[in-house]
């Protein structure tokens, strides 16, 4: 039993998995986790960056590996888990983030660009969660598994094949958590809203002021945006929650807004602050970018996708 509510959120001793955890949503979950003081295993198929994290994450006094793994290989991410209770012992969290999307209008994808999204995003975690599961029901002390699901679960935003894969793994989640629940395993999802990660690294300036203006709490999101949301999910705090998809969006999907919306105040985080850790991700990753965190040639498919939306050149 917690002694305090701060033992409630409390992770010393832990031990986590975060797949795609060497920048944006993955690093900043393994980063929430860290700062609770779990251990963290980073994975990923970008090995230069993911040792990076990796080493960041020792810095703050917990233990950390980089196991490289395709998510969509069963026998790598067995082999994934296995090193990470190798070297930790135990697993106690795991955070399924590894995802992708291939951008263009359904009438012309290929269905190559489908069946990878889906393999990624959706079979990924499925494996992932499976054998996390596995580990957790053998050690017989239940587990804490967190997917990463999408906005896009809720509204259609992108293309069928992005959408479809986080909607699909927000109904997973909750068919997971109803199977695993007699193990002492809690399942759930977060949903974020349009995050300032490398893979926006491209979207204009004009694009993430629109965002701005259609976000009741007035600022892109950031990684460090999420820092609360995973320390719940993955602390006591969470016991009683499971097959739940938490949505931190700061309130983009309230309404479909035909106005921008006004401002009192100014918001929490201006856009100056948007950028701070994107900065230091792009800086991890090796890529220039201007002073406001952008570069139109990392994700030109979002920047024109964007472009498209808002009749941009």
């Amino acid at each position: 039993m917690c002694n305090s509510n701060l033992d409630m959120f409390g992770l010393a001793g832990k031990k986590a998995l975060v797949t795609g955890g060497s920048v944006g949503i993955g690093k900043a979950c393994a980063t929430a986790l860290a700062m609770a003081g779990a251990d963290v295993a980073i994975a990923d198929i970008d090995e230069p960056t993911g040792e990076k994290t990796a080493e960041g994450l020792r810095q703050m006094g917990v233990s950390s590996i980089f196991v490289k793994c395709d998510v969509t290989s069963k026998d790598q991410v067995q082999a994934m888990v296995a090193k990470a209770v190798e070297e930790f012992g135990r697993l106690d969290i795991g955070v399924n983030n590894a995802g992708i999307a291939i951008l263009g209008g359904d009438e012309a994808l290929d269905q190559s660009a489908w069946d990878k999204v889906i393999a990624v995003n959706l079979t990924g975690v499925w494996l992932c969660a499976q054998a996390e599961a596995r580990q957790m029901i053998e050690q017989g002390d239940g587990g804490k598994i967190i997917n990463t699901a999408s906005m896009s679960a809720r509204i259609a935003n992108c293309n069928a094949s992005y959408d479809a894969s986080k909607a699909g793994i927000v109904h997973m989640t909750k068919t997971l958590a109803a199977e695993w629940g007699r193990f002492n395993i809690n399942v759930n999802c977060f949903s974020p809203s349009y995050l300032l990660t490398p893979m926006h690294a491209s979207t204009p300036l004009e694009a993430r002021e629109c965002i701005r203006n259609l976000t009741p709490m007035g600022h892109m999101e950031r990684p460090e945006d999420l820092y609360g949301t995973i320390i719940f999910l993955a602390s006591a705090a969470s016991n009683y929650v499971t097959g739940h998809d938490l949505l931190v969006d700061g309130g983009h999907t309230l309404n479909a807004w035909l106005v921008p919306l006004g401002r009192e105040v100014p918001p929490r985080v201006s856009p100056e602050e948007e950028v701070v850790q994107l900065k230091k991700d792009l800086d991890a990753m090796g890529v220039e970018y201007d002073e406001n965190g952008i570069n139109e040639d990392l994700h030109p498919e979002i920047a024109n996708a964007f472009k498209g939306m808002l009749g941009l050149e």
